[in-house]
């Protein structure tokens, strides 16, 4: 068998290392297969992790709460329009992703300030959002100093 470095993406929980062992099981190497040549070079089945990060996104996308379709609408051209100015303005675009983040960081703080009040727990914030529990923290820990 053949160990290969793993890191999981920052926004998931620390996996333990019996946890790191059962995906070491799932997804075994076989050091004589691969020898000194790449993963892709070796010829290895390399669907299974990324397969499965796309099944537990579903997962995370379907427990978050859903945006209401006027703010998916704007945000999706939010997001398309910059893409053209960052080429032809850069500086606006700058300036416009500054202005953005400034509105997020307001509204992010009202809207964890008011689930601080109503009590909600990181934890539930957490899944609403679909991200971790840490970040969900962080989140609702800045708020209370609104």
């Amino acid at each position: 068998m053949w160990h290969v470095s793993v890191r999981n993406h920052p926004d998931d929980t620390a996996l333990f290392d019996e946890q790191w062992a059962q995906v070491a099981a799932e997804y075994p190497l076989d050091r004589a297969r691969v020898g000194d040549r790449s993963l892709y070079g070796a010829d290895v089945d390399l669907s299974g992790p990324p397969a499965d990060w796309t099944a537990h996104l579903s997962v995370v996308r379907e427990a978050a709460v859903p945006l209401p379709e006027f703010l998916t609408a704007l945000l999706v051209e939010v997001a398309e329009r910059p893409n053209g100015t960052a080429a032809d303005a850069p500086l606006a675009a700058l300036r416009a992703a500054a202005m953005l983040e400034r509105i997020a960081t307001r509204v992010g703080r009202e809207a964890a300030g008011a689930l601080c009040d109503d009590g909600l727990s990181a934890e539930a914030v957490a899944t609403g959002l679909g991200t971790s529990y840490s970040k969900a923290l962080v989140m609702l820990l800045t708020a209370q100093n609104r």
